[in-house]
């Protein structure tokens, strides 16, 4: 895991963690990324500000505004998202479950604990508690998203046939804690430029000495 994070530093430079310590905020970007890429979300985020403003100014959305709105204002908001009428059902659910908390406390609680809390939500999974954790407070989680799965399995840190689930234990286990950021930002980028889904530049991958699927593919 050392090497393959000092060959993607090398190739893409290192990415320096900037926690923001808003989780909610976070957490509601992660369920509006799903099944869309990230231009699609930030602009479904944007409309959710633009339509439910902070009274003091904050570019953030107003989240009890939100909560409290009926389904279709949301939906029509986050509509750039895809599948906005599940995401705005999914949304207003977590938002009603939180009421008024704004999950500050997971900066100082138990890992485990913290992720188990997140998980309890309506919808939230590994992976997106895993954001809230990384990116909210730099806690040491990765989030394994379709990139960061097919590079991983592809490299051989995933068994064949590995769940996501199983994936997220394993690849914590592999990577050291104050790697957390720098692994799951470096497997994207990875992911993104040259592991692609389809026809990966295997040739030019700075990881082919220690992957056995671009080995096989070059041979």
């Amino acid at each position: 895991m050392r090497a393959i994070r000092d060959r993607l530093r090398a190739a893409y430079g290192r990415p320096e963690p900037r926690p923001h310590r808003a989780p909610v905020d976070e957490l509601i970007l992660t369920v509006l990324s799903q099944n869309t890429n990230d231009r699609n979300r930030d602009v479904a985020y944007a409309r959710l500000r633009e339509r439910f403003p902070r009274r003091d100014g904050s570019p953030r959305p107003d989240w009890s505004a939100v909560r409290a709105a009926p389904e279709d204002a949301v939906e029509e908001a986050i509509r750039p998202g895809g599948i906005s009428r599940v995401k705005a059902r999914r949304i207003q659910e977590i938002l009603r479950a939180l009421g008024d908390d704004d999950l500050s406390r997971l900066a100082d609680e138990p890992l485990e604990q913290a992720r188990e809390e997140l998980c309890s939500l309506p919808g939230v999974g590994r992976k997106t508690a895993a954001c809230v954790l990384l990116f909210s407070f730099g806690r040491p989680d990765i989030p394994v998203d379709t990139h960061v799965f097919r590079v991983g399995t592809r490299l051989g840190l995933f068994r064949p046939g590995a769940s996501f689930e199983e994936a997220h234990d394993e690849i914590l286990r592999l990577a050291d804690p104050e790697d957390a950021y720098e692994v799951h930002v470096g497997l994207i980028r990875h992911g993104r430029r040259i592991c692609t889904a389809r026809n990966p530049r295997c040739p030019e991958c700075p990881l082919l000495s220690l992957c056995p699927f671009g080995r096989e593919r070059t041979r």
